[in-house]
């Protein structure tokens, strides 16, 4: 066959190949014999590559930042992607799994939170069917040695310390929203899993777009290999920025773009002149009638009399929120996400809605919302449960196109309100940030009502990653050509601030991980002391300080040189002189430094604290005579040598202050590892042992109780139960007493419950005094070995709804006479479910009496984990 002919042939083939796949009709013949041969290899190629063969299944063409990470991890390679939110990185994490699939390995997708791990649980059982899916959460099993299994991120890294068979033919971890390692809580843990994970394994990170992004992938070669970075700073669907503000509540609500547009009508990076002399305006009628007004908000202002006089403070006129979505809706730019920083704010806000008058649905969408929620709910709570969560306001609200999301509702609730958006029938949620991390809820408009929150300890301005966050849901990709992001105007708020926020479209990412007592006991129980060490070397943390540790290791190589140069121009005598110098500076260091540290020493008597003094005297001494007796003293160039000395003195100091702020930086992980293994050593859980005359550590019994033990006060825990706290509970006084190691109280609640059970004297009020003393002990213990304490004291203020709940009672008689939520009650009693579980399966290392403690935890579990608490959200 000539090569005309093998030219036809292979076009030939080349258009049956493409009408096959797009199912086109192109006539082979219009093309010209290069262009046949071309395409006869490109079909070749697509054939035989897996990503080519992902794409074509999809219902879109993937853009060019998905198809370079599907190659790269189809080449072998881990993969980082960091993208704006709602630019498609879960493509890349579909293809991960569709890879595994294609190669018989399995795949594990994880995520910060349930509520995605549900969700993602969900989606992939549509595309692969219920028996190739798996789902684990803590608190929900579901065929777990599938091929893929979802799960959140502490589940994957407890089956690497255990060891688990589930792990076998493991060939893909997806990490979702991996910048959370950035969370001061619960960031090492991803951390962890990526320093763990086996090494055959390929990881695939799914980030928002951070300033670091190079650092963190660099980090993640260096611990497992090949690493590609692929980042996209497009968005698909544009974002526009706006400014709603509002004269007063006669007027209505006027929405200023944040930026000027150019002749396309596109926004530019110049802020909006019109914006500004609004908000000018605005502030001078404001301070007029603040002069004429000596009511309501005040303060104090002397005048020229030297009197003093109330005159009300000038401030703009904040827009109601339903009169913000009254003017959203006017605008066509429903549905939208409303963000309020507060639990009780979201509440009021629906309430504020409804009390307007504001409908947002058609008849036809209220009966399908309540035919949706009534299926939903079925079967799920009792009647008494639905009236004591407000069920009838709840479904009322939805019916009307409003909702509230936060973490003081019931699972159940979240997901009812995250269904009827996706499917479009709520119009407006109002939500906290956290519905910001992750979940599928896009939006055609992202209202933010403040650029600032609360944090936990006080009113702090939001960071442009958080503002990122937020407005990153604004713009429904395949349905929206722009989405919009709303700032609502408030006190102090300044055009400039939200310009800075969104013109920042990247944050750093810095690790938060820490050495934790569990995490010692498992890393010794799989591996020897310095081989646990180098591994917490090779953390984010530690590369980090590393990173920053550069600079003072020049500074610290330019100041050698620099001594080294004062010692050559002393000639012969540099090393007499050296020596002098060296004698002089440890004996100005003992009379300044080390009387003042012992002026301030506690002893155990005055005798003790004499000795001290009395050798420190005979140490100085000692040196004054060897310095006055020096030869260098007597060296005829001695002033022109301590001319250099003086140098070499100032350099020397600076230099070891140097060396010592790099030491203090190198190993720093390391070295809190030390500390916490001499701790556990203090207390029993490991012991030394030399192993051929090199020191090493082994787990005790209690060591290997610690190992199992998954909760941020492990270490109090183990203590309680090596020291018999809990042996002479009942089940439902146990499940009280537990409550104190979960329990976060919001501002304003916790503390003291209402009453203990059994009184002041009984076995819960002794029980609880004995884990106070506990917990205080080891706080003091961490004192004096140099550890951080983060943790809050323990807070016993649900000790009595605990009880009542274990003890049998509905939800509404347990929450009857308290402000807490159903949706706090609910979390917090999976938490102490799920770490009685862990106490009930760890008998064999639980000592004597262990079977008894376990059966009670058992018991104790199975008295939480009941109703509501039991429900997990997956069908």
């Amino acid at each position: 066959m000539g090569l005309i002919q093998r030219l036809t042939w292979m076009g030939k083939m080349a258009g049956r190949n493409k009408r096959n796949r797009h199912s086109e009709s192109t006539d082979e013949r219009e093309l010209s014999p290069a262009e046949r041969y071309r395409a006869f290899k490109e079909s070749r190629k697509r054939m035989q590559s897996v990503a080519a063969r992902f794409a074509d299944r999809m219902p879109f063409e993937l853009d060019a930042f998905q198809q370079d990470a599907n190659e790269a991890l189809e080449a072998g390679s881990n993969v980082l992607v960091a993208a704006p939110t709602g630019a498609g990185k879960t493509v890349v994490a579909d293809f991960a799994i569709y890879l595994a699939q294609q190669r018989n390995v399995k795949a594990f997708y994880t995520t910060p939170i349930k509520a995605l791990s549900n969700q993602k649980y969900h989606d992939l059982v549509d595309m692969y069917g219920a028996d190739k899916v798996g789902l684990l959460t803590g608190d929900t099993s579901i065929n777990s040695e599938a091929d893929i299994v979802v799960m959140t991120t502490e589940v994957l890294r407890n089956m690497l310390y255990e060891h688990s068979t589930t792990l076998n033919a493991l060939g893909y971890v997806i990490l979702d929203e991996v910048h959370y390692l950035a969370d001061r809580f619960r960031g090492p843990i991803w951390e962890e899993v990526i320093i763990h994970l086996p090494q055959s394994v390929r990881i695939i990170g799914l980030s928002a777009t951070v300033s670091n992004v190079e650092d963190f992938a660099d980090w993640i070669e260096s611990v497992r290999g090949d690493t590609k970075l692929v980042v996209s700073e497009h968005r698909p669907v544009p974002l526009d920025q706006y400014v709603l503000l509002q004269k007063d509540p006669r007027t209505e609500p006027e929405l200023f773009d944040l930026y000027c547009r150019d002749d396309m009508g596109e926004q530019t990076v110049k802020m909006n002149a019109r914006l500004m002399n609004r908000l000018d305006e605005l502030d001078r009628m404001e301070a007029r009638r603040a002069r004429a007004d000596t009511h309501g908000r005040s303060e104090r202002r002397q005048d020229r009399g030297g009197k003093r006089k109330f005159v009300r403070k000038p401030e703009r006129y904040q827009p109601r929120r339903w009169a913000v979505v009254d003017e959203l809706n006017f605008l066509g730019m429903l549905p939208a996400i409303y963000f309020v920083f507060s639990r009780n704010g979201c509440d009021e806000a629906v309430e504020q809605c409804l009390n307007a008058g504001l409908r947002l649905t058609t008849d036809e969408e209220a009966l399908h919302i309540r035919k949706i929620v009534d299926e939903m709910i079925e079967g799920q709570l009792t009647r008494e449960d639905l009236k004591t969560l407000h069920f009838s306001q709840f479904r009322y609200a939805l019916e009307e196109g409003f909702a509230a999301h936060h973490a003081g509702m019931i699972a159940l609730f979240k997901q009812i309100v995250e269904r009827l958006f996706e499917e479009g029938l709520i119009k407006c949620v109002f939500a906290t940030e956290t519905l910001a991390l992750g979940i599928n809820m896009p939006a055609r408009s992202v209202v933010v009502e403040k650029l600032e929150k609360y944090n936990g300890t006080g009113i702090v301005p939001l960071t442009p990653g958080e503002y990122t966050q937020l407005t990153g849901r604004a713009g429904r990709r395949g349905i929206d050509t722009i989405g919009n992001a709303i700032v609502v105007d408030h006190r102090d708020f300044k055009p400039e601030t939200a310009v800075a926020l969104s013109s920042k479209r990247v944050y750093p990412l810095h690790s938060s991980f820490k050495a934790t007592f569990n995490m010692a006991v498992n890393l010794l129980n799989s591996s020897d002391y310095e081989t646990a060490r180098d591994t917490l070397d090779h953390s984010f943390a530690q590369w980090e300080a590393n990173e920053s540790a550069w600079d003072l290791e020049a500074r610290i190589d330019k100041l050698r040189k620099a001594i080294a140069g004062y010692e050559e121009a002393m000639g012969n005598d540099a090393g007499d002189m050296v020596e002098l110098l060296r004698i002089r500076m440890k004996l100005s260091d003992l009379q300044k430094n080390e009387r003042r540290r012992l002026k301030h020493e506690v002893f155990k008597s005055n005798e003790e604290r004499s000795r001290a003094f009395r050798r420190l005297d005979a140490q100085i001494a000692q040196l004054k005579e060897q310095e006055a007796n020096h030869p260098a003293k007597r060296s005829a160039d001695f002033k022109t040598l301590m001319k250099w000395g003086h140098r070499w003195v100032r350099e020397t100091k600076e230099l070891e202050r140097l060396e010592y702020r790099y030491e203090s930086r190198t190993s720093s992980v390391a070295r809190q590892f030390d500390r916490i293994c001499h701790s556990l050593e203090v207390l029993g859980y490991l012991e030394t042992a030399d192993e051929n005359g090199h020191i090493d550590y082994r787990l005790t019994e209690y060591g290997q109780l610690l190992r199992r033990l998954y909760t941020e006060r492990d270490l109090v825990l183990a203590q309680a139960i090596t020291h018999g706290i809990f042996d002479d509970l009942n089940a439902p006084e146990l499940a009280a007493v537990m409550s104190s190691l979960l329990y976060e109280p919001r501002r304003g609640e916790g503390g003291e419950p209402r009453r203990y059970p059994g009184g002041p004297r009984g076995r819960v009020m002794q029980a609880a005094n004995a884990l106070r003393d506990m917990d205080g002990q080891i706080i003091a213990l961490c004192e004096a070995n140099g550890l951080e304490n983060y943790l809050q004291p323990l807070d016993f203020g649900i000790v009595d709804l605990m009880y009542n709940w274990a003890y049998g009672d509905s939800l509404s008689e347990v929450l009857e006479h308290s402000d807490m939520t159903g949706g706090d009650f609910v979390r917090t009693a999976k938490r102490i479910a799920d770490v009685l579980q862990q106490i009930a399966v760890a008998e064999p290392y639980l000592g004597e009496g262990g079977a008894e403690l376990a059966a009670l935890a058992h018991e104790a579990y199975e008295r939480v984990n009941r109703g509501i608490v039991a429900y997990s959200g997956v069908d």
